[in-house]
């Protein structure tokens, strides 16, 4: 059996529940409104629910929410970017994140001791550079005005031309609360990146009381656990790249129930959260690039098999993958044409697939390209070469 990442064992779990490796892929499925398409949950509730999606690129929010609602529209969720209710911006693993505005402005705060610990990898390029004076030359800079990552550094290199610009850059992404301006992040619209800070860009729209303030990490963990348990506490470190929350797990021990998973780690959870038999069928589902699924976890191996580690990697370009059974099965592609042409929907499986799961395939194929795909598209949906 391969050894799982996570706390050891607590003594006081010794006598706790154990749940398998399918167990847990069921009830984090479910959490993450996989293991059936919720009706209830609006775009911005689901997003709020998630803690958030992962938005490196433009269309990966998209695609989450078309396998996760099930009259997803994009136009909505571009709608929200446009009122600025959901904003792109860092957070969560120093990554660009989906966030609710009131998200936006608690956990950004939440990470980011993170965030600054990442500057000793450029305490060389940064020497002589007083950090307090950059944070406030670039927040001047961007609420003058959104400013493009080049611009940004042509403007810090004024002030410290001796400085390395990527580490200027750096350092202020990692210092300020940057969000990325629409219309980047629109659909089917777009731009370049351009930033200024969450401040400036929410201070027309209505705050909820108390937005500014953190949350208390009780508050964040137990909405952790509500879109990603059961988990261990290194779960959640790796989920917020954050160190000893330990202690934030005693706290909350009595509101909780403890796990353990076949390896004997211990595990937290809501006491009603759903947790499924191992046995509830999982439909199959397209996940874009960095999907939080395949990245919240420690131990990946409730929806990884260890056979398939790394695989939607290769260098530093980060693949679409699809989940057979619940867990994840292969790769998967869509080239559109901006004519308006045909849109070719390619699936690379990492094994092969029977009859019924390649019919599976197909259909959950179409549903996600009725609400992504160019409307004016017709498309074609391919298997390739089976990765072996």
């Amino acid at each position: 059996m391969t050894k799982t990442t996570g706390s050891p064992v607590s003594p006081r779990s010794g006598g706790a529940p154990v749940l398998d490796t399918r167990a847990l892929n069921r009830a984090t499925l479910d959490r993450q409104l996989l293991l059936r398409r919720s009706r209830d949950l609006s775009v911005k509730d689901a997003v709020s629910h998630l803690v958030g999606l992962q938005a490196q690129n433009v269309k990966p929010p998209y695609h989450a929410l078309a396998a996760r609602l099930a009259d997803f529209d994009p136009a909505e969720l571009s709608a929200l970017l446009e009122a600025r209710e959901l904003v792109r911006m860092v957070t969560m693993r120093s990554t660009i994140h989906l966030h609710t505005a009131e998200d936006a402005l608690t956990l950004r705060p939440f990470v980011q001791d993170a965030l600054e610990r990442e500057l000793a990898g450029f305490r060389h390029g940064l020497a002589g550079v007083d950090l307090p004076a950059l944070a406030a030359f670039a927040r001047a800079a961007v609420e003058a005005e959104p400013r493009t990552m080049r611009q940004l550094r042509e403007a810090l290199l004024v002030r410290w031309p001796d400085a390395d610009p990527q580490s200027l850059a750096v350092a202020a992404r990692c210092l300020l609360p940057l969000v990325q301006v629409t219309p980047r992040g629109l659909w089917r619209r777009s731009g370049q990146v351009a930033l200024t800070t969450v401040e400036q860009w929410l201070g027309g729209a209505a705050r909820p009381p108390g937005a500014a303030v953190p949350p208390r990490p009780d508050a964040v963990v137990l909405r952790y656990l509500a879109a990603f348990g059961p988990a261990s506490v290194k779960d959640m470190q790796t989920w917020a790249r954050l160190t000893r929350l330990r202690e934030v797990f005693e706290r909350l021990r009595p509101r909780l129930r403890a796990f353990r998973d076949a390896n004997g780690v211990e595990l937290f959870d809501l006491p009603d959260a759903p947790r499924p038999p191992a046995d509830t069928p999982a439909p199959p589902r397209f996940l874009p690039e960095f999907d939080n699924l395949l990245l919240s976890h420690a131990d990946r191996a409730r929806v990884i098999p260890p056979e398939h580690k790394g695989r939607t990697w290769k260098g530093n370009v980060s693949y679409c993958a699809f989940l057979v059974d619940g867990f994840l099965a292969g790769v998967w592609r869509l080239e559109e044409d901006p004519r308006g042409g045909v849109a070719v929907l390619t699936i690379e499986p990492f094994g092969r697939l029977s009859r019924g799961e390649r019919d599976a395939l197909t259909d959950e194929a179409e549903v996600m390209l009725a609400r992504v795909a160019e409307a004016s598209s017709a498309y074609d949906i391919r298997f390739g070469t089976v990765i072996a």
